[in-house]
């Protein structure tokens, strides 16, 4: 395959001419992945550095899950999970992003340090766009069909890959008349959320229609049931080859931002992806 070319240069001060990785930190009991692996502040924190020191860009901290079927945490809990590890990993300069759907973590947050707002319901929240565009740090708009509890009931598409399409970029248009500025916007089509098998392997073989956006693209397919379902693995924790696989799929289409949870694996991959690639010229 060939890599796509595409205008989008930066996102949130990284160059992108190569590829970016996102490490995930979830600070909560009940991920689907790696829930209560990094609950207590100073494992999250530790967890950071590790990422860091194994290749990661970005630490995106979340305090709640997403999961299908997960339930919803008051705001004073994401609250108290969060900052702390925002706070800690800041003191080591890291760039963080702050996963979150509601506007006063992502205003807690980012007067904490964080350095990009990561929302899965696209900042549709009440007082979100509000809050992203005061926050003046750059934004992560996620496609999700429905809610973490009912997502995975009966999702439907007429066409999976353009219509959600269409709906980023209708939240990108809201986002600019918010304030938030294109190239201070990364798309993500929401492996996962709200979508079936069928529906996420189109989506990532299609992944460089989402480049006509004009945005930077994210791919968060890391240990994704879809994963499991293809390759009969249940435990989350032993899918990374086939999130690698994912990976280096959509870095052929010209994604450029990476969420995983395994750092090290997926950089190594993609730097020898991109010196195989370099040979070609």
């Amino acid at each position: 395959m060939t890599e796509t070319v595409h205008p989008v240069s930066v996102f949130a001060g990284l160059k992108l001419d190569k590829p970016r990785i996102m490490g995930i930190v979830n600070v909560t009991p009940d991920s689907f992945s790696d829930g209560g692996e990094a609950l207590r502040v100073e494992d999250a924190i530790a967890r950071g550095h590790t990422m860091l020191d194994d290749g990661a860009d970005i630490l995106d901290i979340g305090g709640e899950s997403t999961r299908p079927g997960a339930d919803p945490v008051s705001i004073d809990e994401e609250l108290s999970r969060v900052i702390p590890v925002i706070e800690g990993l800041v003191a080591g300069d890291a760039l963080i992003s702050i996963d979150t759907r509601r506007a006063a973590v992502m205003r807690e947050a980012v007067g904490a340090g964080a350095g990009i707002i990561n929302d899965v319901t696209a900042l549709t929240g009440e007082g979100a766009l509000d809050a992203a565009a005061d926050a003046g740090v750059p934004v992560m708009v996620m496609h999700m069909q429905g809610e973490p509890q009912t997502m995975q009931a009966n999702p439907t598409y007429d066409d999976a890959p353009r219509d959600i399409c269409d709906y980023l970029a209708a939240r990108i248009e809201a986002c600019e008349q918010a304030g938030i500025s294109r190239e201070r916007i990364a798309v993500d089509p929401g492996i996962g959320f709200g979508k079936t098998l069928d529906h996420n392997l189109q989506i990532i073989a299609r992944m460089d229609e989402f480049h006509a956006l004009g945005c930077a693209v994210v791919l968060g397919a890391s240990r994704k049931s879809f994963i499991g379902r293809l390759s009969g693995e249940a435990s989350a924790h032993r899918r990374t080859p086939g999130s690698i696989a994912a990976a280096l799929t959509a870095r052929a289409l010209g994604v450029q931002i990476f969420r995983v949870h395994d750092v090290a694996e997926t950089r190594q991959a993609l730097d020898v992806w991109e010196a195989i690639n370099a040979a070609k010229a």
